[in-house]
């Protein structure tokens, strides 16, 4: 069975991954990078989602010579000149190892920054590109990105207790809830790493 690396250690998304991928070809296996512990982290240095995705993508790819597939995504807010943008991770500066603790750092910094900012005004994107990588070819790299893009607007304030990091705070264009009160499936049809994700199978197919 063919195998592809996704960026990832989260058993869920590398789960919905598989689902996606099994669709247009169910012989192959997605693993994550709990499947190689020994992988060091790779620092995410580039200046746009693009570098860093790819950053990720060639170093798993080049570490465990599979075919890999990364992602980095980001908050574009327009009232903020598309703050945080590549930065929405580490937007509020917290340094511990708490994933929720980090979400409600960077989410209050928002929000405080959005303060007396009219609803009209809210709009933001979340972006996210995909990068793939496959170094198995010593005479050729092959290599593809796409990019999903949600539309949408920051709320007042929280609502909803699913999904992670902005979501709380982001209702997309056309719903009346939150990312984080629509269900699972709804939100991977919608969202900007689903969209990235479809987009780039068929790519992915065809060179595996």
């Amino acid at each position: 069975m063919l195998k592809l690396v996704l960026a990832s250690k989260n058993l869920g998304k590398i789960a919905e991954f598989q689902r996606m991928l099994g669709q247009q070809a169910n012989s192959v296996k997605v693993l994550g990078l709990n499947d190689f512990p020994d992988m060091p982290d790779v620092e995410e240095s580039g200046k746009s989602l693009s570098e860093n995705a790819k950053l990720k993508a060639h170093a798993i790819a080049k570490f465990t010579n599979l075919p890999a597939l990364a992602d980095d995504s980001g908050l574009f807010i327009d009232a903020l000149n598309a703050d945080p943008g590549v930065l929405s991770a580490r937007w509020a500066g917290y340094q511990g190892v708490n994933s929720q603790e980090r979400d409600r750092a960077n989410i209050q910094k928002v929000l405080a920054q959005l303060k007396g900012v009219p609803k009209p005004e809210r709009g933001a994107q979340f972006k996210s590109v995909v990068a793939y990588c496959d170094l198995r070819d010593q005479l050729q790299m092959i290599e593809k990105e796409e990019l999903g893009v949600l539309n949408g607007e920051i709320l007042l304030e929280p609502i909803g207790d699913g999904g992670f990091g902005y979501d709380p705070i982001f209702m997309p264009t056309g719903f009346d809830k939150s990312l984080a009160q629509l269900p699972p499936g709804v939100k991977d049809e919608v969202s900007h790493r689903g969209i990235a994700f479809r987009a780039i199978i068929a790519f992915i197919k065809s060179n595996l």
